[in-house]
């Protein structure tokens, strides 16, 4: 009777606690980070104005189809798959895991490599603001942040970080609204005659660009984890988190296009892989939307150690008491945090992570396994017509992605090789 009054205690602390808008909270926190839509006003320069509104739009309804795809998945089979991998081994069996645990490990140390320098460059930008003098360097405000994420990392799970991701959400709008404004207002107030729409470089050049800006769209519409979210959310699950994804992405699209249309409508094929780069008056509000983007970051970086996380607490099976538990978590958060505080602050190319993080880790796990897992669990709509169509759409979804993957990977590399002949490492950028 003991060993069933656990077994029970234990299934109900497995069951999800949160609610769709905590679903909401936790899908915009992953995705619309400032240094995802950032560097959008920059992808379409590199693509033009008819092909870069394309993309985005089609990168964008994409996405939302496919975070629903996977969520149509929860217990497709009668039991729960609470992470990504375990999702993939009960379609695909276990290459599938591997195949999901590769690139999930992918995407979410890229990811967090890329926002780490975004949050060192937001906190410097700030800096500079009041000290003139500059003495702190891009590596020094690298490491600050490093260390705020060691401290976040000792809470146990995402269910645990809602409230802060809820504040995170609020940075989001924040900084969509500030960086928007600011750029609109810079882009009233400059020569228009000066403003150049036209791709600049060789013909080769323009093409790697493309390429590379393909990984950047990708990379800004990563969420590499959406079953270990909806395994948050209580039941019923899958209803709450279409509602939580739809919410999330009405946010996401508000923020994203209005950013990426005004960001190259105001500077052109000049703007900058970091838009707050391009900004210039007034400048108390280059600082808030900074200090927006740090908050939000914060969050974001938070969701996505956590796959690594787990795959540890996974492979150790920990079971010693609670404070040989927390000093083990500690050891091992202590050395992700080193790995990847390291690998920012030697190479801060923020924008060529990006584009190879969107190719390699984002595009396989957003756009192409959603697609392909949906056709191998066989949910189909008993209309014929419409199962042909779901069919054909995933099919093409799966086959167009996996292409812009490995271009998207192409013009990535170029642009790290490019950038490691120029700048040395550890640079101050």
């Amino acid at each position: 009777m003991r060993e069933e009054k656990e077994e029970e205690e234990e299934e109900k602390e497995e069951e999800g606690r949160g609610t769709w808008k905590h679903a909401a909270f936790h899908v915009a926190t992953t995705i619309a980070t400032p240094a995802a839509y950032a560097p959008l006003p920059f992808a379409l320069a590199s693509l033009g104005w008819p092909l870069g509104v394309c993309c985005l739009v089609g990168g964008t309804l994409t996405t939302w189809y496919s975070s629903l795809l996977i969520a149509s998945l929860w217990k497709w089979d009668g039991n729960k798959h609470t992470t990504y991998r375990l999702l993939a081994n009960s379609i695909f069996g276990p290459w599938g895991y591997w195949f999901i645990a590769l690139f999930q490990q992918l995407a979410s140390i890229g990811n967090n490599i890329a926002i780490q320098i975004a949050a060192g460059s937001s906190l410097k930008a700030v800096y500079k603001y009041y000290q003139n003098d500059a003495k702190l360097t891009l590596q020094d405000f690298i490491i600050f942040f490093g260390i705020c994420e060691l401290i976040l990392s000792q809470f146990p799970d995402i269910h645990s970080l809602r409230w802060f991701n809820g504040i995170c959400t609020f940075s989001t709008v924040g900084f969509a609204a500030t960086a928007t404004g600011v750029t609109i207002y810079d882009g009233l107030n400059m020569d228009r005659s000066s403003v150049n729409y036209s791709l600049q470089g060789t013909t080769a050049s323009k093409i790697l660009k493309a390429f590379s800006a393909l990984g950047t769209i990708a990379f800004s519409f990563g969420d590499a984890i959406l079953p270990e979210i909806q395994s948050t959310i209580r039941e019923p699950a899958k209803k709450n988190m279409y509602k939580g994804v739809s919410g999330a992405y009405s946010i996401i699209i508000v923020s994203y296009w209005t950013l990426a249309f005004s960001g190259y409508w105001a500077f052109g094929s000049q703007v900058q892989p970091y838009i707050l780069s391009s900004l210039s008056v007034p400048r108390w509000t280059i600082v808030m939307a900074n200090l927006f983007a740090v908050i939000q970051i914060l969050g974001c970086f938070q969701i996505y150690c956590r796959p690594t996380y787990a795959l540890f607490e996974e492979s150790t099976r920990l079971q010693q008491k609670w404070f040989k538990r927390c000093l083990c978590r500690l050891a091992y958060t202590s050395v992700y945090m080193i790995m990847i505080t390291l690998i920012s602050a030697a190479m801060p190319f923020f924008g060529d992570f990006v584009a190879i993080c969107g190719a390699v880790g984002f595009t396989p796990l957003d756009f192409v396994f959603p697609a392909l897992a949906f056709l191998m669990a066989g949910i189909m709509h008993k209309n014929s017509n419409l199962s042909l169509l779901v069919r054909v759409a995933n099919f093409f979804i799966a086959a167009l992605f996996s292409l812009v993957a490995v271009l998207g990977c192409i013009g990535a590399v170029r642009s790290i090789v490019l950038d490691v002949q120029t700048y040395k490492f550890f640079h101050d950028m």
